[in-house]
């Protein structure tokens, strides 16, 4: 019976890691064809229904660590999906005034690289047992110049957004009301910035380490 359980497990995981492989490599392939063709400005509405799927589908991830799925620690999953979440949702699609800047495009290639990567990797691993030694390289390097770029990106597009947020007051909650509660969402913006001072840096020392474990047992294998 646990035999069952654990074909299942890999079938299922197979299908997920696939599925949303191929959602980011027709984000990526959307947003190149955009950009030589129109420039950047183009490349939010080309971009937008199969980012905001594929992203979306990331937070089964987070389910994945709280059921044991996977063993992907849920505290170091749930910033990364939350704080991308945030940005699709929260930032790109509800202040259309951030979708012509060009931090949209390196946003979505640096997140676009980095899933079609990471999925490839995970795929093969739950499909074949294994992933090649080239991949998994690319798995625990390229976020080296990725992570970096597409934070500096996710930072600058809610700073780009602040104004448009403090005008519009989408999200805001003002006393007084039924709840006796009240919402600033642009100063919750304001805050999310300064989440990301010491948060990028922890996350990256963190993804570090883990580069390092992953290969020296590569190596030892």
């Amino acid at each position: 019976m646990a035999g069952v359980g654990s074909a299942v497990r890999r079938l299922y995981l197979s299908v997920y890691n696939w599925v949303v492989f191929v959602g980011w490599a027709q984000v990526l392939y959307y947003a190149v064809t955009a950009l030589l063709d129109g420039g950047h400005e183009g490349v939010y509405a080309a971009v937008e229904r199969p980012l905001q799927l594929a992203q979306t589908a990331a937070v089964m991830e987070i389910l994945h660590g709280l059921v044991g799925l996977v063993r992907s620690p849920v505290t170091a999953t749930l910033p990364q999906i939350g704080s991308r979440l945030f940005l699709t949702w929260g930032i790109l699609w509800s202040f259309p005034e951030t979708q012509s800047h060009i931090l949209v495009t390196s946003l979505v290639i640096s997140w676009s690289i980095t899933e079609i990567i990471r999925y490839s990797f995970f795929g093969l691993k739950e499909t074949l047992g294994f992933a090649p030694s080239w991949l998994l390289w690319l798995r625990y390097s390229t976020f080296m110049i990725l992570y970096p770029t597409g934070i500096l990106s996710e930072v600058g597009l809610i700073y780009i957004a602040l104004p448009y947020i403090k005008v519009s007051e989408k999200y805001f909650v003002k006393m007084p009301n039924k709840w006796n509660f009240s919402f600033d969402y642009f100063y919750t913006c304001a805050i999310a910035i300064g989440v990301y001072v010491p948060g990028g840096p922890h996350m990256f020392t963190y993804m570090l380490a883990q580069r390092k474990k992953a290969l020296s047992k590569a190596k030892t294998a």
